[in-house]
């Protein structure tokens, strides 16, 4: 299972992005936390959300989890 992680540095609009281990726009070490390994994004971004109250899935490795 993949590992996923979420951003501690807030997009534009206020969303922290989850993403899989290995993603392109995995963030620096310095700039995630770890959440846990999971075989789907769901369970990350519910995760996530003990946190920080605003989350979305990264578009390119999240995107199950990725809203508009």
């Amino acid at each position: 299972m993949p590992g996923y992680y979420v951003n501690k540095n807030a997009q534009d609009n206020g969303d922290h992005e989850v993403h899989r281990a290995g993603c392109n726009f995995l963030p620096h070490s310095d700039n995630r936390i770890f959440l846990g390994d999971f075989g789907i994004c769901q369970p990350a971004v519910r995760e996530a959300r003990k946190r920080y109250k605003q989350v979305n899935g990264c578009y390119f490795c999240s995107r199950d989890c990725h809203t508009q």
